[in-house]
């Protein structure tokens, strides 16, 4: 059960938990549908620090070639050297530069994303869902963000016309993520 929490006790170092914990994202395909998929393996760290919300961190690492849209002849084309290039570039790679609190538990959590060697900013529209403690005594809270970006600015394949003159996939793509993390330690490391 969520309990409202002041920012100071939130203050520590929060690893993400895979398990409960979704990376992901959608794409128009052919402009009549959505494709979704998500990445399965995954691990980060979040800093809190509840005393100055702006000195909070977060850093994410994603297995490319754990890409999985439901089906298989897909993932392998995307996790190949035509998007992802998965075995030369196994991992990507966010790192936070700054948050902005929007007041009403909404942030905008500054950044760079790495995929293959371009690293560019990114900026992710990010909801504060809640704290908690379970029976255990382990403290969690829970994050869900969205981010746009466009598949071209990271060399992530080309766009291929269909039969009707427009393109089979869409250049810009979205970003989802659902975090729960667990705190491994209320120390802040400034």
């Amino acid at each position: 059960m969520s309990t409202v929490v002041p920012c100071t006790a939130l203050t520590g170092v929060y690893t993400i938990d895979p398990a409960h914990s979704t990376i992901g994202f959608s794409v128009r395909h052919a402009m009549i549908a959505n494709v979704r998929g998500r990445f399965g393996a995954f691990e980060g760290l979040v800093k809190l620090d509840g005393y100055q919300l702006s000195r909070s961190e977060a850093y994410l690492s994603v297995q490319t070639g754990s890409i999985d849209t439901s089906s298989p002849d897909r993932d392998t084309h995307l996790a190949g050297p035509d998007f992802l290039d998965a075995a030369t570039y196994p991992l990507m790679v966010f790192r936070s530069a700054g948050l902005a609190d929007r007041g009403d538990g909404q942030f905008r959590l500054m950044g760079h994303l790495r995929i293959k060697d371009v690293e560019l900013p990114l900026h992710i529209h990010l909801a504060f869902d809640g704290a908690t403690q379970n029976e255990s005594g382990d403290h969690r809270v829970g994050f869900s963000g969205t981010a746009l970006v466009r598949r071209a600015d990271w060399g992530l394949g080309g766009n291929t016309s269909d039969e009707t003159g427009g393109v089979l996939i869409s250049d810009k793509v979205r970003l989802n993520f659902d975090i729960s993390a667990v705190r491994l330690s209320r120390s802040y490391a400034a």
